[in-house]
Formats: C-alpha cells, structure tokens, sequence
C-alpha cells in the first residue's frame, strides 16, 4: 500500500498521475512511482521512474526524462514486504506488463518459488512483484491481459487493490479489488482508477466503487466491471462530494492545523440531521432503523487507533444512559479470538476511511457469528464498511487529510452519542426534558470547540516547554480516561516523544515510579463527579517532583503553582465535555510537534488509511 492512480486519455497524463499522487502523499508513503505506455503506435514500450522518498523527487525525474503518454499509472509506497529501496518501489514490471499494487498476497512466497520454476527472475523483496509475473505468465498462454489479471487474482491469497497496463495492450488499464479500496473515475474520453477520489477529482467526480472481487477494463471510452465469477456487472455512479477547496491549505500550516479548526464546522454539519429532526430518531441511522436498536440489548463497539477511543468513550455513555452491557475491543483482536455470538447485540464498527481492513474483517467475522444487527459509523460514503453494514450513520467531518486524526474523532463521538442518546429514548430512559437537555448540549457545542480552540496561544506556549521531552503521562478519570489516551497517541504519533496514558487512580500501582522531573505529566481536569480525586492524584505527582500541565474547566477552581500550570477550558459542558477537551490535547500534540520540526501531516512509519494487516 497505499496510494494508486491511473489514467487513460487522448491527453498527456503524466503530470495528472504526478498530481494525482501529491494529492494522495496524506496517506503516508516512502516512494513514489509512475509507469506509462509510450512509444508510437506499434513500437510502443513502458517507461517507468521510481524514487525513494517524496513525490517532488520522482516528478523531477520524470520531468528529466521527458515522459509523455497517453496511458499510465502511479503509486505511493508503504512498506510492507522489504524496505525502503528504489528496488522495491512501484510500480513493478515484467515483460511489458506493469502495475500498482495495495495490499498483502499471503501467499506470495509459494507463488514465487512456482514462478522460479517458470524460470521468472525476481528484482525486489516485494510480494507485489509476484503479481507483475503472475500475470505475464497467463498472457503467455494466450490470455488477453483482463483474462490474465482475473486468472492472476484467482491465484492469490491476501488483500489487492491493482492498476495493471502492458506495452501489448495500450489502450486499456484493468483494475481489481478485493480487501483494499479501488474506484474508477469517468470522464469525457477519459477514464481514471485510483485508490481515493482525491486522486482524480481536478478531473472527474463522477465515480464507480469497485466491490469486493470486482475487476474492470478501463479504456478512453467505455469501462465494463466484472464480478468475481467473471460476469459483467453493473455499478452504481456516484457523483463525489470531495472538493478541490478541501484538498487545499489556505492560510493554515498544515492540514492538520487546518482540520483542528475546520472541528466546529463539521460538528455543526454532523449534528445537522438531528437538531432538524427536532429530537433523537431511529431513521438517523437508516431505513428500517427502529425496529432493530429498539431489540438491542448490548452493544459491542469495534475499532482501531483513535476510533477506538472514540468507542471507550461511548461506553461510559452508553452504560449510563441506555443501561445496557457494552464492549470495546480492538478490531485486530476481535477478529482472532472465540467471541461468543448474542443476537441481540448491536455491532458497531468505527473507522474514518470506511477502508480500514481489520475493522473490516471483524465486521465480516461478527456476521459470520450470526450478528445482524451491525451498523457502521464513518466519513466517507459509499465504503465497504457502511456497505457491508445493516445501518449506517455518516460522521460529515469532510475530506481528512492529515494523517493523525483530529475532526473525525471529534465527529465520530458526536455519532456515538446520538446512537446512546437514540437507544435510550427507545428503551424509555430518556425523558422528554433529558432530551431538550441533550440537544441545547449539542446546539452548544460547537461554540464550546470554538472557545477551546481560542486557548492555541496558551498551549503553544506550553509546547516550547515540551519539546525537549522524551516521555510523557496523561492522566484522565472515568469518561476523560480516553480523551487522555487520545492525547498520549496525538503526541506520539506526529511529535514521536514517547507517552502514556492512565486513568489517574492507576498511577500508584506503578507508574508512578516514571515520575520526576523531567517526565511532564498532562492532567485531563473538567469539574465532574471525579474532580476532587483528580485533584488528590495531582498531589500524588507533585510529592514526587513531577511538573504538571492541567487543562481544566473554567470553574474547577484550579490555580496556577509551583509544578502546575493550568490551562482553563471553557465552562463544563456536561456529558459532552469529553469532545470539548479533545481540542487542547490535539493542539498540544500539534505545537510540539512543530517545535521539534517533525513532520506533521505525514509523521514517519504511518499511513492515512491502514488496508493491511
């Protein structure tokens, strides 16, 4: 993985694949690669550049070496099998045939060694080049190069998402899909493949998503989608709400400075439907909606990385307000262990992208256990999780370019607390004045995100004082536990100074032996229930000589001293204050980020949209 785009036109496409790939460098990548068809018709030959590193590079490259064509494809490497090389970049050929490859081939290793029999010679460390052979070795038995990709695929074992073009064939591109997001865009005489319809949207909106299995035949004028029998299918056009102003900086630093401060918007835009519909409803999660939450009796919350936060979160919620049962659990695990099946028990999967493999995966082995009543909160429509989903509710946070997640954290709990919210009303535990509550809380809240993200001059003066860390704790109690580990994974993930979250009460059953001086301790402080113990860990921190940094409601009656800075949020805004002081933590990360010259947006090792295991 991670990025793929492809064109085909009357028009030079290089530098629509080179922008398509800058428009995917968000996802997280260690090379780049373009491969194109050239040559006059009849002579015609694949030219490739790769180049280890960012797109910028290989663009120049290819700039030196004059690549024009009319048909290509190009991709932005994670590494996954073998390292960071220029060897093991994409796009990968053999014989005249080249392609682009998303995913892990499990069996690659067998294929290999059968290929080595064939007497295929191997460059590269990657089960993607495997592929490239793969596919040669059908067209030399007779195949066209669709019939030689859909016998390929048949042969392979794993997750793909592919872009395949041959020197042979130059008038089409084949794609395939199973496990790994792919969609074809269409244009007038032009037709595009990518991963993401960022890729392609300064060409086309109109798109068609590939399901499971699928591959397709791409010419200038025409694309026919196939199933996984072989058969010629039919799928829906779907008109992209991806704009190219999204895509875009402004005035911010980075995108995701940008998407810190895009979080009231898309607050507003998500708890839109609801404040419409004067109150919590079913039909906010799809046709058909009542009858199944009304028969839930559980809920089991499946999710990685910061959506699975956004999960801990909600069951504080959930179990307080629906009262009834309800499990978090990493997706990766989930799908590994013996779960025990409960047919009354809602399955929820998170995930931003809709793409996200594991959380994929347990969603199809929950289904497998006999759990129907699924539904899939997530920002982009028309993925594979909300369509392999019973009900679905759309976090409308808007495009997310940065690779740690900010607004759709936010936006994922503003769902989560409108599905606790909406079961209790079915269940009868939520009164008509609790409901009038609830909603003045969210009409609120996005002015209550705005008046957090007024405090970036205060905590950017705190990050100077961070940046020369290497360690971290973040300390929350009860429903602000997760908003503290959100913070710790913000810092790591773009800053790389190590931190740890525990819930405060946890600190003198070891961690508390980390504590000095120079391991600065960041304490989640709103004035709830469990503030005066909050207050008691403080001192347990400040005994041992640890410096502390408090984000605090403006009326915890918390005061600046010696070992403690405080940073007053605004007032407490009840059960929503864990959305409110997710803004800090964020911002926090962020600042420290920047002083240590990190880069932000795309923090080394890490991809956007994680479709492998």
């Amino acid at each position: 993985m991670c990025g793929i785009v492809g064109a085909i036109a009357d028009r030079d496409v290089v530098q629509l694949l080179i922008e398509g790939l800058k428009r995917l460098e968000y996802r997280g990548y260690d090379s780049a690669g373009i491969a194109v068809v050239a040559g006059e018709a009849g002579c015609e030959e694949i030219r490739r550049v790769r180049r280890t590193g960012r797109v910028a590079e290989m663009e120049a490259a290819a700039a030196s070496e004059a690549f024009t064509a009319g048909t290509g494809i190009g991709h932005t490497r994670w590494a996954t099998h073998g390292g960071v090389t220029e060897a093991n970049a994409h796009p990968h050929i053999s014989h005249g045939v080249a392609l682009v490859h998303n995913g892990i081939i499990e069996n690659h290793e067998e294929q290999r060694e059968k290929l080595r029999a064939l007497g295929y010679e191997f460059e590269s460390q990657t089960d993607t080049e495997v592929i490239a052979h793969l596919i040669h070795s059908f067209l030399k038995q007779g195949d066209d190069l669709l019939a030689a990709v859909q016998r390929a695929v048949g042969e392979l074992t794993g997750a793909y998402a592919l872009a395949v073009v041959s020197r042979h064939e130059p008038e089409r591109l084949i794609a395939a899909r199973m496990g790994c997001p792919l969609l074809v865009g269409l244009g007038e005489g032009e037709n595009f493949i990518a991963s993401d319809v960022s890729a392609i949207v300064q060409a086309t909106r109109r798109v068609i998503f590939l399901e499971e299995g699928d591959t397709a035949e791409v010419t200038r004028d025409a694309v026919r989608v196939f199933d996984e029998h072989g058969a010629v299918v039919e799928r829906e056009v779907h008109v992209s709400d991806v704009s190219l102003a999204s895509l875009e900086l402004g005035p911010y630093r980075h995108f995701m400075q940008k998407e810190i401060h895009e979080q009231p918007r898309a607050i507003a835009d998500t708890i839109e439907a609801v404040i419409d519909n004067k109150g919590f409803s079913a039909s906010l999660f799809g046709a058909g909606a009542e009858p199944v939450l009304a028969d839930v009796e559980a809920v089991q919350i499946l999710a990685c990385g910061t959506s699975y936060f956004a999960g801990l979160t909600a069951r504080y919620w959930i179990e307080a307000i629906v009262g009834i049962p309800c499990s978090v659990e990493v997706a990766s695990e989930y799908r590994y262990r013996s779960a025990v099946a409960n047919p009354k028990q809602l399955v929820v999967t998170i995930s931003q992208s809709g793409e996200t493999l594991d959380t994929m995966e347990a969603l199809k082995y929950a289904k497998s256990l006999g759990h129907d009543k699924t539904l899939s909160i997530c920002n982009v429509p028309e993925s594979a999780i909300p369509r392999a989903s019973r009900l679905v509710y759309y976090t409308r946070a808007g495009a997310e370019i940065g690779v740690a997640s900010t607004k759709a954290f936010t936006t994922q709990l503003v769902a989560l607390f409108t599905l606790t919210a909406t079961l209790a009303k079915l269940r009868g535990r939520l009164s008509p004045e609790q409901e009038g509550e609830f909603l003045d809380a969210l009409r609120q809240l996005p002015g209550s995100v705005q008046h957090a993200l007024n405090l970036e001059p205060q905590i950017t003066a705190w990050a100077e004082r961070f940046a020369p860390k290497q360690h971290a704790l973040f300390l929350g109690r009860g429903v602000h536990y997760p908003i503290a580990l959100e913070g710790a994974l913000k810092l790591k993930e773009i800053s790389y100074i190590h931190a740890e979250a525990y819930p405060a009460g946890e600190l003198k059953h070891g961690p508390l032996a980390l504590v000095d001086a120079d391991m600065p301790v960041v304490v989640i402080a709103p004035r709830d229930s469990l503030l005066e113990k909050v207050k008691s860990n403080i001192q347990e921190v400040r005994a041992r000589g640890g410096e502390m940094f408090v984000f605090a409601d403006l009326d915890s009656h918390f005061g600046d001293s010696e070992q403690v800075s405080v940073i007053r949020t605004p007032r407490h805004v009840g059960v929503l204050s864990p959305i409110v002081h997710t803004i800090p933590v964020q911002l926090l990360a962020y600042h420290v980020a920047l002083a240590r010259g990190t880069d932000v947006d795309k923090p080394r090792n890490l991809a956007k949209s994680v479709t492998v295991e």
